[in-house]
């Protein structure tokens, strides 16, 4: 790779980095929402490098070139080095597509934090929740607040494979794409929607297991499903705004 190719690799690096993060949410693919000033912040710093680079070259070019007649860049670097512009070009024509129901079945499910103590949940029917929040409940709540309440958990279908079913989903991003974790509810008493769909359920705990113990399942018997648009951050466990 010419010294020439390697100041445009920064160049359209920088750009890119400027792309995704200001002029679109394409980064939220990739980290959390906080991380958008580094990311701005990088793109500055390797668009600047690649255009202080650029005028170095030309003025040492100019002085080679009244100097000897001709100038010759000889600086090289393996060939298979130009496929590192696939990821830079990617940035700016083709955004890989957000990690969906084949990363959440093949992952582990988030760990849920302990709890000694849980508040009074609001009189509201259906309750909105969180998955974490839900599960959470389900396995440690000791006053069984859920029981036979109507609740409203929203995410995205992912088939359980073998033996059937499927789990509504959620990944949260603790920093990036490469530390997600997935965290799921079993849905009960509705067909398997298609991969992906982004989804409202309502209905009450299935009961399996000892409510408020470990050994409760994190599950619903689903009585109502309403596909809803994915919400922009689609990686958190909030509660997005669902049409009544």
């Amino acid at each position: 790779m010419k010294r020439h190719a390697q100041v445009l690799l920064l160049v359209l690096t920088g750009i890119g980095l400027l792309h995704a993060a200001l002029f679109t949410d394409l980064y939220l693919r990739y980290v959390k929402e906080g991380l958008r000033p580094v990311l701005i912040a990088s793109g500055v710093l390797l668009t600047l490098l690649g255009l202080a680079g650029a005028a170095l070259d030309r003025g040492r070019d100019e002085h080679a070139g009244h100097a000897h007649g001709h100038g010759h860049d000889h600086s090289t670097a393996p060939r298979i080095a130009w496929l590192l512009f696939l990821p830079a070009l990617s940035l700016l024509l083709y955004a890989p597509p957000a990690l969906g129901a084949y990363t959440a079945a093949h992952s582990n499910n988030k760990a849920v934090e302990q709890r000694k103590r849980f508040d009074a949940l609001p009189s509201v029917s259906p309750l909105p929740m969180t998955l974490t929040d839900f599960t959470t409940r389900v396995q440690q709540d000791r006053t069984l607040a859920l029981k036979g309440r109507s609740v409203r958990l929203t995410g995205f279908a992912t088939p359980a494979g073998q033996g059937g079913g499927w789990y509504l989903t959620r990944i949260i991003f603790t920093c990036c794409a490469a530390d997600s974790q997935t965290v799921k509810v079993r849905v009960y008493g509705a067909e398997v929607p298609a991969a992906n769909t982004w989804l409202a359920v309502t209905g009450t705990w299935h009961a399996k297991g000892a409510l408020g113990t470990r050994s409760a399942e994190a599950a619903l018997d689903a009585r109502h499903l309403q596909p809803i648009a994915p919400p922009v951050n689609a990686y958190t466990d909030d509660l997005p705004l669902v049409p009544s």
